[in-house]
């Protein structure tokens, strides 16, 4: 042993891609809870049978939004052998917020 420390370029560009889809989706969820809200505004403006109608499709989006934040944070808790694995079942969810969100704003429009 020389006393020099060894640097893994490998470890370290594999930590620095997690923490960067990590940020990534850290953001998306911030800016769907936006979305959430200004839908929910929208749905107040509405008659009581309308509202209704709006609350549900929210709620709906809101469930979605809630298990995509568990994949995240599964995601964040998982070892570096288990991540890549995570990392599908996140993206899904993740997906299936951006569609239910899309659906939402054009039902609200």
């Amino acid at each position: 042993m020389d006393g020099k420390v060894q640097f893994n370029h490998d470890e370290v560009a594999v930590t620095n891609k997690h923490e960067a889809f990590e940020e990534m989706f850290e953001a998306q969820l911030q800016e769907w809870n936006a979305q959430i809200a200004l839908l929910k505004a929208r749905a107040d403006k509405h008659k009581a049978e309308a509202k209704i109608e709006y609350y549900s499709t929210i709620e709906a989006l809101q469930h979605k939004r809630d298990a995509a934040k568990a994949k995240l944070k599964e995601l964040k808790d998982a070892g570096p052998g288990a991540w890549e694995e995570l990392k599908d079942g996140t993206e899904k969810a993740w997906d299936d917020v951006k569609t239910a969100l899309h659906d939402a704003v054009s039902k609200f429009k």
